[in-house]
């Protein structure tokens, strides 16, 4: 069985979206799947709209993107789990993708990625973000995917850090085995692209390489721009 996992805060506009992609997909492909929505302290519809649509809904109290994924895989029961970001959409064919590979032995991966709206300088940049991604066979933090035994061996995500888990854990993860990343895309949202601009993005950028690996384990640091609360 499949278990995807949905971190979520305050993501009643977008929650939706995602779940009815899932559903869709799943249907097509024909496969046994859940859904685990773990519900982050939401002060929003996020936990009602998910039990509307046929999740399971775990409510935790982290304010914080790795230990939030830990607690909705900790509360599913699939051998294969697929972290799914709350704005992002997947389609039959990435799912597929993590079938295929799945089946020829990888013990996870993630997936290209496009926007669904974003200025020009942000599609521009993923264009060249993803085939770095893809190069040093990391997941993009919306869409990543794995074999429970090994998220287990791994420790799942670092609870260390606010930001960049998703590198951390693709690197773990490789060195259990093949880590794979599909040219299938899933599709996501672009809001943070168009909230800050170019510059303000540079700008954060620039601060965590000067902060070096402590500024990504640093609320303080994250917070305007993954931790703002803002949707």
């Amino acid at each position: 069985m499949i278990s995807f996992v949905i971190p979520a805060y305050n993501e009643e506009r977008y929650l939706g979206a995602t779940l009815t992609a899932i559903h869709d997909a799943m249907k097509e492909i024909g496969a046994r799947y859940e859904v685990v929505v773990a519900d982050d302290a939401s002060t929003d519809h996020t936990a009602t709209v998910a039990a509307n649509l046929g999740a399971r809904v775990v409510r935790v109290e982290k304010r914080q993107i790795a230990g939030t994924r830990n607690a909705g895989a900790h509360a599913t029961r699939g051998a294969t789990l697929v972290f799914v970001d709350a704005d992002t959409r997947v389609n039959a064919a990435v799912l597929r993708g993590v079938i295929a590979a799945m089946e020829a032995g990888a013990v996870g991966g993630g997936a290209g990625v496009q926007f669904d709206s974003a200025p020009r300088w942000a599609t521009n940049f993923i264009k060249v973000l993803v085939p770095f991604f893809r190069t040093m066979r990391w997941a993009a933090g919306c869409f990543l995917f794995c074999r429970r035994d090994a998220f287990d061996a791994v420790g799942g995500f670092d609870e260390a850090y606010y930001a960049s888990e998703e590198i951390h854990i693709s690197r773990a993860l490789g060195r259990k085995g093949r880590f794979v990343v599909l040219r299938e895309a899933v599709t996501t949202s672009g809001r943070k692209t168009e909230k800050y601009s170019f510059w303000a993005t540079v700008g954060l950028c620039l601060r965590l390489m000067a902060g070096g690996l402590g500024a990504v384990k640093s609320r303080r640091v994250t917070a305007g721009f993954w931790y703002d609360g803002k949707r």
